[in-house]
C-alpha cells in the first residue's frame, strides 16, 4: 500500500512539473511570435522609412518627422513591454510593487473584473528566483480561473508576513454557483500548487468559501 501511494504521488508530481514546463514553453513561444509579428515588423518599418528618404536631402517635412517619431515610440514601447514580460519590473527590489504592476496589466485588459489589493508598504528581502516563482504562480492561477466570456468577477489579493513566513491569499469570487462549480476543481490548479510546493518548499492549497475559490500560498 505504501509503495502504491509513493508511485501515485510520484506520478502526480511528474504531471504537475510537465504541465508547468509546457506552460512556460508556450509562454516563450508566444513571446517569440510577438517579437516576429510586432517588434521586428516595427523595426523594419522604421528602417524602410529611412531608406526611402531622398539622398542628400537632410530636411524632413513636419509630417514625415512625426511619422518617424511615432514609429520609433511604438518600437520603444514594444521593447519596454517585452522587457517587463520577460523579467517583471520591481521583481529584484520589491515583491509587493511587482504584484501591483502585474495586476495593473490585468486591469488594463480585463476592465470588467474588480480587483482589490492589500499590499504591505514594505517587504523583507526576497530572492529574485523566489519572487519570480510567486509571481508566475499568481499569474497562472489567474489565467486558469477566469472565464473567457466577460462576466462580473471580483478578485482579492493580500500579501502578508507572518513571523518568518510569507503569505499570499488569492480570492476569486464568481457571480453564480454554476460558474463556481465549473472552476472549483480544476486539475490545473492542483498542478500549480504542487509545483509551487516543490519549487519553494512552501505550502499551497485552495478551498471553497461560498461563491469564492480561495488559494493560500506560504513560503
Amino acid at each position: 500500500m505504501t509503495l502504491i501511494v509513493l508511485v501515485r504521488n510520484s506520478y502526480k508530481t511528474q504531471q504537475a512539473l510537465q504541465w508547468w514546463s509546457c506552460r512556460q514553453s508556450l509562454k516563450m513561444f508566444l513571446e517569440a511570435e510577438k517579437i516576429r509579428d510586432g517588434i521586428l515588423q516595427e523595426s523594419f518599418t522604421i528602417r524602410r522609412s529611412l531608406e526611402l528618404l531622398p539622398e542628400g536631402n537632410l530636411e524632413l517635412s513636419a509630417n514625415k518627422t512625426q511619422e518617424l517619431l511615432k514609429n520609433f515610440d511604438n518600437f520603444h514601447q514594444s521593447l519596454v513591454q517585452l522587457s517587463d514580460r520577460l523579467f517583471p519590473v520591481y521583481i529584484q527590489d520589491n515583491l509587493p510593487l511587482a504584484i501591483q504592476h502585474l495586476i495593473e496589466l490585468w486591469i488594463a485588459s480585463h476592465s470588467e473584473i474588480y480587483f482589490h489589493l492589500d499590499m504591505p508598504k514594505s517587504w523583507r528581502h526576497e530572492s529574485v528566483d523566489r519572487s519570480l516563482i510567486i509571481l508566475r504562480t499568481l499569474e497562472e492561477l489567474l489565467k486558469i480561473s477566469l472565464p473567457e466570456v466577460l462576466t462580473q468577477i471580483s478578485i482579492y489579493i493580500c500579501l502578508q508576513q507572518q513571523t518568518n513566513l510569507g503569505k499570499l491569499v488569492l480570492q476569486i469570487t464568481y457571480p453564480d454557483i454554476s460558474t463556481l462549480l465549473f472552476y472549483k476543481n480544476l486539475p490545473e490548479r492542483e498542478y500549480i500548487c504542487k509545483t509551487f510546493r516543490i519549487l519553494t518548499s512552501g505550502k499551497c492549497f485552495c478551498c471553497i468559501n461560498n461563491l469564492s475559490v480561495v488559494c493560500y500560498l506560504y513560503w
